[in-house]
């Protein structure tokens, strides 16, 4: 990512958060904005084999005992199933957009279980923006992220992640010849 704007030019092309060429900055990404990160459906041996290595709580890794248990079954590590929206952000958003680091996440909520099969419809709503005072050359968005589990009929059934987090977005750059 280049260094600050300084004089209204940026040296050498700005890249995305994947590093190609950034198409989205700061300017774009308005409040009301939303963009759809597509659906994901969730792979029971990689929910397993996340549990296992990073959340090995019995409710994650242990069939019969969740089958025997209230949840009725495995549930996803609730940061499996943030990490499955991540890998939707980085796809659908920060692939084309001019993203430097995250100043921090303020919200982070598992609604409801969720379990191998499921399919999972992924949103990204820009709720404000604003330059930043602390990095020149960004601008700070703050954004909802929403994960929504689609029933047989693939209509929303019941929401099971929300988070809130801010984000850091290069200002567009200055043509040249229009300073």
């Amino acid at each position: 990512m280049p260094g600050p704007r300084t004089g209204g030019a940026v040296a050498g092309p700005v890249r995305s958060g994947t590093g190609a060429p950034a198409e989205l900055f700061f300017e774009d990404l308005t409040p009301g904005l939303t963009f759809d990160l597509g659906l994901v459906r969730v792979d029971g041996d990689e929910m397993v084999a996340f549990a296992r290595r990073f959340d090995p709580q019995w409710y994650h890794v242990d069939p019969e005992r969740a089958a025997a248990s209230h949840h009725g079954g495995l549930i996803a590590s609730g940061f499996y199933t943030v990490s499955l929206f991540m890998r939707a952000y980085v796809d659908h958003v920060l692939a084309r957009a001019a993203a430097d680091a995250s100043p921090g996440l303020e919200e982070l909520r598992w609604l409801a279980p969720v379990r191998a099969g499921d399919r999972l419809a992924v949103r990204l709503d820009v709720m404000g923006s604003r330059p930043s005072t602390a990095r020149p050359g960004l601008g700070t968005v703050s954004l909802t992220g929403t994960m929504f589990r689609l029933g047989p009929d693939g209509e929303p059934e019941q929401e099971v992640l929300r988070t809130r987090f801010r984000g850091w977005f290069a200002l567009r750059p200055v043509d040249p010849g229009q300073e």
